[in-house]
């Protein structure tokens, strides 16, 4: 707009100048003023007009640096658009070979089970112990509030003091009162749902990574805790949460370790963490699986963390040390807020593991073992009906279940001798303990003694067998196993996957028939039969006396006396 204005200032002063000058009216000085006048707005159109001039040229400056900018950007883009391709094609071989280094399996069983169990009949050991205290409390003996061990001295003071004719009328008199007829126990079907999860890496050279993580639950199962029942499998113990079934869906570790081998050039080897140490040799017959762990499984079926160094032999014979851990007592435990002494130990297990011959035709195993420091109890979460010392009912209020105290060690052994002929696959198998107790007793008792009776040393052991045929292929399997066990007989089985309760742990005897097809190679079906008959109380558990059950026994807790479950599955494998 300022260029238009000075156009027609400019060309109006021409004009002035061009036209002639009448003289009409206007003298020389009025001339010359307006002369001046026009040279003096000359001279303000120069200034800017120059100023204009100036201001195009930044213009113009500013324009070339625009489009300089401009292109810069762009060539800047295609250059990033250069650097993330060349940045895909470097990064993909490096993912590729780390997905290489990394693999994935796993399966997915469901099963459903019919359940059929006998309580024979008993004495309810916590109902005639409410009714003693009851009658200690009326002579004075105790108070309102009392320890176990107070208990246990009045208990003493009266068998030291009192006749025998009232004491031995007063405990029967408790024993009628307490006595519960033998009852039916049935779960026509019961459904669960089981999801492992394997993953394998190679780390480096001569060290590898081995995993497992399971979920493990029944069907339409929310309670959070179980009801102690008697059985071991009714608490959640650190051993068995991976595999027996909880009542949530979270994914629990089984397994993690790692094995360094080769080590120095030699054939010796280490592995470090949460040990493969359930569904070993025989166990894994029943299932239609590889062997599992690295113990026999009628011995040790028990998730622990610990330390195996091993040399290898030759391809066909491996030795292996083994370490573990079963209790932490200075961790996350009650005793810590005790004085030092009277905190209690961890508890170790040691073993020696000989692969003596392992071929596909022929596989000989030996085991010798030892547990250390055993408590009476490894932390646990459960829900108690009863109160163990005063024998009265409790609210059902979830609690964690401490150890408060050592019951002593444990020597175990074992072998297994598998063997394949043919189309027959079949094993012999038998395991031995004995019992090093303390003289210690809680409410639930000693190593395998009562708790008002001094624990004593014990010995037990089982016999297992089985065989099975294979035809179509391989593809169908039908088998047959037998175990027995004796009155102390006790192993670490707690993970065992039998839903009554672990086989190999039975005081009595147990027959297994099961059938298995592979309707794809992955893909199996299974159908079992097991019967359970029990001739002693407390198969599983070494707390306590066993109690001979055709004799009408004091219980602390109900238990079988037979048992029989069917068992339909299908499993998918990955």
């Amino acid at each position: 707009m300022k260029r238009s204005r000075i156009s027609v200032a400019v060309g109006a002063v021409v004009t002035a100048l061009v036209v002639p000058v009448t003289v009409q009216g206007a003298t020389v000085d009025e001339l010359s003023a307006q002369l001046e006048a026009m040279q003096a707005q000359m001279a303000a159109m120069q200034s800017e007009l120059k100023e204009l001039r100036e201001k195009d040229a930044a213009r113009s400056q500013f324009e070339v640096v625009e489009t300089d900018y401009g292109e810069l950007q762009e060539e800047v883009m295609v250059l990033r658009e250069d650097v993330d391709d060349l940045d895909d094609r470097l990064m993909a071989p490096e993912k590729h070979a780390a997905l290489d280094a990394l693999t994935w399996g796993g399966d997915f069983r469901f099963q459903a089970h019919s359940i059929a169990a006998q309580i024979p009949d008993h004495v309810n050991g916590l109902q005639f112990q409410g009714q003693f205290v009851t009658a200690l409390q009326s002579f004075g003996l105790l108070g309102d509030q009392f320890t176990f061990q107070e208990l246990k001295d009045a208990a003493a003071f009266v068998q030291q003091n009192y006749p025998p004719e009232l004491v031995g009328g007063m405990m029967d008199e408790f024993a009628r009162n307490a006595y519960v007829p033998g009852y039916d126990f049935d779960d026509d079907i019961l459904r669960t749902s089981r999801l492992r999860l394997e993953m394998n890496a190679d780390v480096g050279e001569n060290v590898d990574f081995y995993a497992r993580l399971a979920m493990y639950k029944v069907w339409g199962d929310s309670t959070g805790v179980q009801v102690f029942n008697g059985q071991p499998t009714s608490i959640n113990w650190d051993g068995t949460q991976a595999t027996y079934p909880n009542s949530d869906d979270l994914i629990h570790v089984e397994r993690a370790f790692f094995n360094w081998k080769h080590i120095a050039g030699t054939e010796a080897f280490l592995s470090i963490g949460r040990r493969p140490s359930t569904n070993g040799v025989p166990l894994n017959f029943r299932e239609d699986e590889p062997r599992g762990g690295t113990p026999m499984g009628s011995l040790f079926n028990y998730q622990f963390d610990g330390i195996t160094l091993g040399y290898k032999f030759s391809d066909y014979s491996t030795l292996r040390l083994c370490y573990g851990v079963g209790f932490e007592s200075g961790w996350g435990n009650a005793s810590q807020l005790k004085r030092p002494a009277d905190r209690l130990d961890d508890a170790y297990f040691y073993g020696l593991v000989w692969d003596v011959w392992d071929t596909p035709s022929m596989y000989i195993h030996l085991i010798a073992a030892r547990a250390e420091d055993i408590t009476d109890g490894f932390p646990a979460s459960t829900l108690m009906p009863y109160d163990p010392i005063t024998g009265e009912a409790l609210p059902p209020v979830p609690m964690r279940y401490e150890p408060s105290g050592t019951i002593g060690n444990m020597d175990l052994a074992g072998f297994v001798v598998t063997r394949r002929d043919g189309p027959f696959d079949y094993f012999l198998s038998y395991g031995w303990m004995e019992s090093d107790p303390t003289k210690f007793t809680s409410p639930f008792g000693g190593m395998f003694t009562d708790p008002f009776d001094t624990p004593e040393s014990q010995d037990g052991d089982m016999f297992y067998l089985g065989g099975r045929w294979n035809f179509n292929q391989d593809r169908t399997k039908i088998g047959l196993e037998y175990n027995k066990g004796s009155k102390y007989w006790y192993n670490f089985a707690l993970s065992e996957d039998d839903f009554i309760s672990p086989k190999t742990s039975t005081r009595g005897d147990v027959w297994e028939a099961y059938l298995t097809h592979r309707i794809r190679d992955r893909f199996i079906f299974k159908l079992a039969y097991i019967d359970y008959q029990y001739d002693y109380s407390g198969s599983g558990w070494l707390l306590g006396a066993p109690k001979k059950l055709d004799s009408t026994p004091v219980l602390g807790y109900p238990t079988y006396d037979e048992a029989q479950m069917w068992t339909l599955g299908l499993t998918a494998r990955f």
